[in-house]
Parts: structure tokens; sequence; C-alpha cells
């Protein structure tokens, strides 16, 4: 598959609205609004996949370039799924350039999906870590 692969800060603009199309048919993303999405671009690392001018993946790292990254939105367009593209943006993040002296890569996902991460060394054995969430109601 010729996919173009980029990563870095910038996301085209002609992807944004794409990208918030595919977040819009995700349980987790349901609802981020275009000016949201825009800033939070502004403030990760990202990479995405695109099909000529169609953006078919995305993922992003939140990170301290030291520490810890926090890998979100891994995201295939429905219609490329099951082709190894959420392969390739694991692979892309995992060796994405700026986050090379980071020490530990965490994420959050549904069961289902454990199997898939645990092939980057991904594990739920994290000690007596407990994940916590304060949420603002809007």
């Amino acid at each position: 598959m010729a996919m173009a692969i980029e990563t870095g800060y910038v996301v085209l603009p002609a992807h944004v609205e794409q990208l918030c199309a595919l977040f819009a048919g995700e349980w987790w993303s349901v609802g981020r609004a275009r000016a949201d999405v825009e800033r939070m671009l502004r403030h990760c690392e990202v990479v995405t996949l695109s099909d000529g001018d169609r953006l078919v993946g995305f993922a992003r790292a939140v990170t301290d370039y030291a520490y810890k990254a926090l890998v979100l939105d891994v995201i295939v367009a429905p219609s490329h799924r099951g082709t190894g593209l959420g392969r390739r943006l694991m692979d892309a993040i995992m060796q994405h350039p700026e986050l090379s002296r980071v020490r530990h890569f965490e994420l959050y996902c549904k069961p289902e999906m454990k199997a898939f991460y645990e092939d980057w060394g991904y594990t739920t054995d994290v000690g007596d870590i407990v994940l916590m969430r304060y949420s603002r109601s809007q």
C-alpha cells in the first residue's frame, strides 16, 4: 500500500476536517470540536497516514520528551482497517525521532485491543498504579 506517512507537529489544513470526521465515528472522541482539535494538534507529536489527499490514519503522543509519553488517538479510517495501517502508525510513534529519548510509553485501550499493543512491549503489569481521572463538566 503506497501511503504517505508524516511525523511532527503539523497536520495539513485539509486533513483537520477529515480528522474531525474520523473522531466523530469513535467512542472515545465523538463530539470533539474542530477548534479543540486544532488546539490539541499544536501540543503533541503526531503521525499521519494519507492516501493521496485523504487522511486515513492518525496517532499522537503527549510527552515531556524525557520520561513519559502518552500515546493517544490511534485511529485508522474504517475503509482501511485490517490492512496493517494501525501497525504502521504504532511503529512510527515508537520510532518517532522526537520521542527517541523517552523512557516510558503509556496508553490505555479497550480490553480487545490489549494483544495488539503487546506486540510493542506494552503490558498491563504496572505494579500498584491506579488510573485516576477528573472530568470537568462541559
